[in-house]
């Protein structure tokens, strides 16, 4: 049977230290709120079990398993929860595919040629090390003189980190440009401006010009000192609101947690600058939810989506989403390229989409300028937010 096969296959190369790792794909709905399962071989108290990480719809959830107990999970989850499997090892890839009756077992080459080391705590490759030559970090509150992480301030790095990594990723598209002028709007207490700034300039040999953008004069003091204490030439930070800042000759332009309009603010400065890339991290969306509180359209008991809408958690989780889709909307119809999604997993903050918007090198078409405004349209008159402008 093809299942017992894929199974002694693992088997064969958990014993032989050849596994790199296996998938378990296409739920059932028995699956519940599980969307997936990968499963790792690492080392635990020197012994080595396989580490099954279940990938919730909310959280992922880590069990490791002795070979014998992970075999007889997996043989309770396939097929009656996953349907297809995917088996990687340096000897080559076995992929499983329950359809209907038929069992079908795949072999080929192989994907990967090293198996991963069995440590349970290897370093993750974050694009931020914390260590001591990075005194900025200490400084910001980050690290011990040591230069290890501290243990309030785990979430913080991880966020960090994750937001380094998409960025750095988006500016390798842009065309060549030196110096490259960034322009972070509410720079806050600048975790993210410095740590940018260095990953770009020490890492990547970017020469940039980075402006941190904050209205709070002692946070712009005290990151101005902190830039000069570790000879940041290229990054500064000015005490301005984001409404009033001019952005002229920004390349790149990001707002992190810009409260309620000002995420618009910063939105439509990146725009009227001509910015290449726009980075934005919305907070609160006050504006769209008290339109539709105001609006007897998407109050009235005749609305295709009242019986959630009725619910005030509902409403504002609604309020959001449609507050971002118009944000997109309007960069697209702007000439830019752009991408919605959550950039790290809610656990970490509840405040976690990103909209990414890069600009394109050829303008809309017609049909597609149509289409837009056609979509922003319909989204408007459903929640009766027609007349509804950005920043206003």
């Amino acid at each position: 049977m093809p299942l017992k096969h894929w199974l002694r296959r693992l088997e064969e190369a958990f014993n032989t230290g050849t596994l790199v790792k296996l998938e378990l794909l296409k739920p059932t709905e028995k699956a519940g709120k599980a969307k997936g399962i990968e499963a790792r071989p690492i080392m635990v108290k020197r012994q080595p079990v396989l580490s099954i990480t279940t990938h919730n719809q909310t959280q992922d959830m880590v069990k490791n398993y002795p070979l014998e107990g992970a075999l007889a999970v997996l043989q309770g989850l396939i097929p009656a929860q996953f349907t297809h499997a995917r088996l990687h090892t340096t000897a080559g890839d076995f992929y499983l595919a329950c359809v209907g009756p038929k069992w079908l077992l795949t072999d080929q080459s192989a994907k990967f040629t090293q198996a991963p080391s069995l440590s349970h705590d290897a370093a993750k490759n974050h694009p931020l090390a914390a260590t001591n030559t990075q005194p900025y970090l200490h400084a910001l509150g980050l690290t011990d003189a040591q230069g290890v992480v501290l243990k309030s301030a785990q979430d913080k790095f991880k966020q960090i980190n994750k937001y380094i990594e998409i960025v750095a990723g988006l500016v390798k598209q842009l065309p060549a440009k030196q110096p490259l002028k960034i322009i972070d709007m509410g720079a806050g207490k600048g975790y993210l401006t410095f740590a940018l700034y260095h990953h770009l300039t020490a890492n990547m040999g970017v020469k940039a010009e980075v402006i941190g953008v904050e209205f709070r004069a002692d946070l712009v003091a005290l990151c101005n000192s902190i830039a000069a204490q570790n000879n940041m030439a290229g990054l500064r930070f000015i005490e301005s609101s984001i409404a009033s800042y001019n952005c002229t000759g920004a390349d790149v332009v990001i707002a992190l947690h810009a409260c309620d309009t000002a995420t618009d603010d910063a939105l439509l400065k990146a725009v009227g600058a001509g910015a290449q890339l726009v980075i934005l991290a919305p907070c609160c969306h006050k504006q769209v939810r008290r339109a539709m509180a105001q609006n007897t359209l998407t109050q009235s008991h005749h609305h295709p989506l009242h019986a959630a809408l009725q619910f005030g958690t509902y409403a504002e989780r609604m309020a959001d989403m449609l507050t971002d889709t118009l944000r997109a909307n309007t960069l697209a119809q702007m000439g830019y390229t752009t991408n919605l999604f959550e950039f790290i997993g809610g656990e970490h903050t509840p405040k976690n989409v990103m909209i990414t918007a890069l600009k394109r090198t050829k303008p809309l078409s017609a049909a597609e300028a149509a289409k837009l405004q056609t979509t922003r349209a319909g989204v408007e008159e459903m929640f009766g937010l027609s007349g509804i402008i950005l920043g206003k």
